[in-house]
């Protein structure tokens, strides 16, 4: 497999010119490597608004199967995407150990991408919700490298990583278990239930846990998924349950000296508070429903995501302390709850066999709340005398609001120009508010924060491709496209 491309960006509002070229060949590379870039007949959803083949798409793309990720055992975004070029992902972060850190193109903000769960943004207006994604009964990942300016706006600035799961009643019969070392352990059970031609539904029963070479660093995850599909003449209906209980006994990261890692401090060691904890439940309903005209067809997708964390953690200071007495690390305990939003509607058809089109509306909503408790502490390097945070004097408590509203009209055309040329065009106005509201208690002394910013503007995209070359599987592509969209600050 070759990938040859260019990308070309201009000032902050992420415009971008791309010019490049796709080739898939089979001449002797393992399937594994094949799969990377996705068959002539691949259709690709994430992309825009309307399905679109691998083999005319002016856009840089990649595709893995279920089938391939199950056979190389992947169970994490980040064994899943390592073939996947200009996508690297490093595990943990701010959320955990069972979270990652995915950088597109070099760009590793932790906003910059959005993650789609079968087809909502999972993590809403805020983060991805990287920590309870789970790739069981997965049927592909697409993978979009740059932005996708209508499909999603101002959330997708410099790609798109979309995780796709059989489709309700479509899940092969699957009971798998896995142990190793590191008290690692996990079980799954995926299955379509019993049901008729018209109303057809499927399970995911699963859960892990695994241990860390950091002290006293661990993961245990337990999850559940069904998913429900009724078909009532032209209309279809589908609703989707997603819960995930997460429990997390997070790491230590290694201070710096500097531009080393100190020396000073052991490796593996945990300093945080004996009680540490980043604790989290997330519940989520998708609802679908799609009525078919003669032409055409209206979708709406309703999404709704409730999501409650508890976390206890602790960071040594710049600078820190060894003798384990004097206050050398900072710490807090804090309380989050989150509400995402999510509502498409549209409609989406064909005019002729050459054109297709989709226009709508979408909006993603989130509202968050967190409550901190602060204190300080002094701790040995290597963490032997960590005390309990519920008996340290809390000397800070802070509040904080946010809401954050992301609303756009699209339209979207495809035009099919000949078999092997093809037009791409969107366009899409965009109106994102936020609103914050946040509160300090230090020393008896409160102080109360409010902001809020909003910006109304446009973005869109046009491209074209050609292929050159297609034989069986084999194809040659050339494209050209530019996109237009922008990143509000956080």
């Amino acid at each position: 497999m070759y990938v040859m491309s260019a990308a070309f960006y201009s000032g902050p509002s992420g415009q971008r010119l791309t010019f490049g070229a796709l080739m898939l060949c089979a001449l002797g590379y393992p399937a594994t490597l094949r799969a990377e870039t996705p068959s002539r007949d691949t259709l690709i959803v994430t992309a825009a608004k309307l399905p679109s083949a691998a083999a005319t798409l002016p856009a840089m793309s990649s595709v893995l199967s279920g089938d391939e990720l199950r056979a190389r055992g992947a169970r994490d975004l980040r064994s899943a995407l390592a073939l996947v070029a200009g996508v690297e992902i490093s595990p943990g972060g701010d959320a955990g150990p069972a979270s990652s850190v995915p950088s597109l193109w070099g760009l590793r903000e932790f906003d910059a991408f959005l993650l789609v769960v079968d087809g909502v943004p999972y993590g809403g207006a805020f983060n991805p919700a990287l920590a309870t994604l789970d790739l069981t009964d997965v049927e592909r990942i697409e993978v979009i490298r740059g932005p996708a300016p209508v499909s999603y706006g101002a959330t997708s600035f410099v790609g798109i990583i979309h995780v796709i799961h059989a489709a309700p009643g479509a899940t092969a019969a699957r009971v798998t278990f896995a142990t190793g070392t590191r008290g690692e352990r996990h079980a799954a059970y995926a299955g379509t239930l019993p049901g008729t031609t018209q109303f057809r539904h499927s399970v995911v029963l699963n859960g892990e846990e695994r241990s860390f070479k950091q002290h006293d660093a661990s993961v245990g995850k337990a999850h559940l998924l069904y998913r429900a599909a009724l078909d009532l003449d032209r209309d279809k209906l589908q609703a989707d349950l997603d819960f995930t209980h997460l429990r997390q006994d997070p790491y230590s990261p290694h201070p710096r000296d500097g531009a080393q890692l100190s020396a000073r401090f052991p490796r593996d060691a945990n300093v945080n508070p004996r009680d540490a904890r980043q604790d989290q439940d997330r519940l989520q309903l998708n609802v679908r429903h799609s009525r078919d005209f003669n032409h055409s067809r209206f979708a709406t997708t309703l999404s709704v995501a409730q999501t409650a964390s508890a976390a206890t953690r602790g960071f040594l200071r710049e600078g820190f302390a060894t003798d384990g007495i004097t206050p050398n690390a900072d710490g807090y305990r804090q309380h989050q709850h989150v509400t995402d939003l999510w509502l498409d509607s549209g409609w989406s058809g064909k005019l002729g066999t050459q054109v297709q089109w989709a226009a709508g509306l979408d909006w993603l909503y989130g509202d968050g709340g967190q409550h901190s408790a602060n204190f300080e502490y002094g701790v040995l390097p290597n963490g032997r005398n960590r005390p309990a945070s519920r008996a340290l004097p809390v000397d800070e408590l802070t509040r904080l609001n946010v809401e954050r509203s992301f609303l756009g009209l699209y339209a979207q055309a495809d035009w099919q120009a000949t078999m092997r040329w093809k037009w791409s065009a969107g366009l899409r106005l965009n109106r994102t508010q936020e609103t914050r509201e946040g509160s300090r208690i230090a020393l008896g002394v409160q102080s109360d924060d409010h902001r809020e910013r909003s910006k109304t503007r446009p973005s869109g995209s046009i491209g074209t491709s050609y292929m050159l070359f297609a034989r069986d599987t084999d194809y040659l592509t050339v494209f050209a496209d530019w996109r237009s969209t922008f990143k509000p600050a956080a």
